[in-house]
């Protein structure tokens, strides 16, 4: 995406801390935006602004927290003002566990950061986005968004819910100015598994579809996928949910 594309508008992104966060944060500042870094740790919101520098703005929250997003959102409109792109990119993996093996604790958690989170940092932006008459909203759903056996029980349903929201969103405000729309990642060079350990039984069942997925991408390509969302380029999308897997959705 050309500098300037993104000149004088305000991106909110949320997992911006590390990965493709990180990367759509530098994408989108490198096209002329001014940027709200959002990350649950203040130490990487905090670096990625810094290596942005002027024209961005670390946020710490915890994006399954209402009042924690709520203050997110305040900081945002007190520093910039609005918000014209929305992109809700956090998210945290599940241990591959299948679902007569998964904790209730754990769904639980996956849910609430990946669904619920991606609801309540979209519902608090919202109203900000139709007073304005305007805004673009990217979701970062993912390739178990669509398949049964690319990840655990609670990623898989947690990304499937992403996907729905993304589309009732797109149906609901298309008259009013507003596009949403989804990326789904295949296989990223990101840290969202880091310390994780997964189900044996699970990853066992799960590598044969994981292993058609094997080629990685960089973060950057999946943030210059949401930047051409966002952009006035894409402004008859709405709705899309877009694989960006190298083909892995095609096989």
């Amino acid at each position: 995406m050309t500098s300037g594309t993104f000149d004088d508008r305000i991106i909110l992104i949320t997992g911006a801390g590390s990965g493709i966060g990180r990367a759509m944060a530098i994408a989108f500042a490198k096209a002329g935006a001014r940027v709200v870094c959002c990350d649950i740790s203040e130490e990487r919101a905090g670096r990625t602004a810094a290596d942005i520098g002027d024209g961005a703005t670390a946020v710490t929250a915890d994006i399954g927290d209402e009042g924690s997003v709520t203050a997110l959102t305040e900081a945002a409109i007190g520093a910039y003002g609005r918000i014209d792109v929305l992109c809700n990119n956090a998210g945290i993996m599940d241990n591959m566990a299948l679902p007569a093996d998964i904790s209730v604790e754990q769904w639980e958690r996956v849910l609430r950061i990946n669904l619920t989170g991606t609801f309540l940092v979209t519902h608090a932006v919202l109203p900000h986005m139709l007073s304005q008459g305007r805004g673009a909203i990217v979701n970062t759903a993912s390739e178990a968004g669509i398949r049964g056996g690319a990840a655990g029980a609670a990623y898989t349903a947690s990304k499937h819910g992403v996907v729905g929201l993304t589309r009732s969103v797109a149906w609901a405000y298309a008259k009013d100015g507003i596009r949403c729309n989804a990326i789904l990642p295949g296989p990223t060079m990101t840290n969202i598994a880091e310390g994780a350990a997964f189900d044996p039984t699970g990853a066992a069942r799960l590598r044969p579809v994981l292993a058609l997925g094997e080629q990685l991408a960089q973060p950057e390509q999946m943030a210059e996928a949401a930047l051409f969302l966002a952009s006035e380029a894409a402004s008859f999308i709405n709705g899309a949910i877009v694989p960006v897997d190298g083909g892995w959705s095609a096989a």
